[in-house]
């Protein structure tokens, strides 16, 4: 099999990082502790905290990752990548400004259920269901926009627990999203540096679907958690 990696160890060794990853971003997703407690301390203006605050969350955003790989899984030429993610980023960046500024509420857990789906959609779409199963194939560059407006409300969900002081919000807001920007960057690069060296091997076109699969199984488990959480009144990953 090239490399001397087995399929079937290959999958366990997917798996196992993505659980591994899974279960510790888990922990570290919402904004809490001290980085909670700075921010209801804050008065004013204060963009150089903010925007630690906002990459540190993009990279601890299992959910927001998981979909990038999706999106990203099968676009091989910078151009195109840079494209999608571009649009991913003007979605997020929206509704994540505007859902904080205007006060625009809704349940973060059925918004987080549908970033989950999110996840499942791309992977669906990536493993040619919707050609399949439906013969269309939806515009890939619209869902990742709109699937970005809704990244975004997700964030802005987690900011208006915090109950953010109005004095130097706009300030304040829009370093959490360049923060955010550069946390997306930093993540996505590391992930491309991955998926390169994936691609480059013999096991990638053999594993492909199957990782796929996973990502979309994460996606229904992600969303399946926050549905219970509505229901029975959990807490917010």
């Amino acid at each position: 099999m090239g490399m001397g990696v087995t399929r079937p160890r290959f999958a366990g060794l997917v798996t196992g990082l993505l659980m591994a990853t899974w279960a510790g971003a888990a922990l570290a997703h919402n904004i809490g502790g001290t980085d909670a407690a700075f921010v209801a301390a804050t008065r004013g203006p204060d963009p150089i905290p903010f925007m630690y605050l906002g990459a540190k969350h993009m990279v601890t955003g299992y959910d927001h990752l998981l979909f990038l790989v999706g999106v990203i899984f099968f676009l091989f030429r910078l151009r195109q990548i840079a494209l999608y993610v571009s649009l991913f980023s003007l979605g997020h960046s929206v509704t994540l400004l505007a859902g904080v500024f205007f006060d625009i509420h809704a349940d973060p857990h059925l918004v987080d259920a549908v970033i989950g789906l999110s996840v499942a959609y791309k992977a669906f779409d990536n493993l040619g269901g919707f050609r399949t199963l439906f013969g269309v194939q939806p515009d890939p560059r619209a869902a990742v926009l709109g699937f970005g407006l809704i990244h975004g409300f997700g964030l802005a969900t987690k900011l208006q627990a915090l109950n953010l002081n109005p004095q130097g919000l706009l300030v304040n807001l829009v370093s959490f999203n360049v923060g955010v920007e550069i946390g997306q960057v930093l993540s996505l690069s590391l992930i491309l540096v991955v998926m390169t060296l994936w691609r480059r091997t013999p096991v990638f076109d053999r594993t492909a679907a199957g990782a796929n699969v996973l990502l979309m199984l994460a996606g229904f488990v992600l969303a399946g958690q926050q549905v219970a959480g509505y229901i029975f009144g959990g807490a917010v990953s």
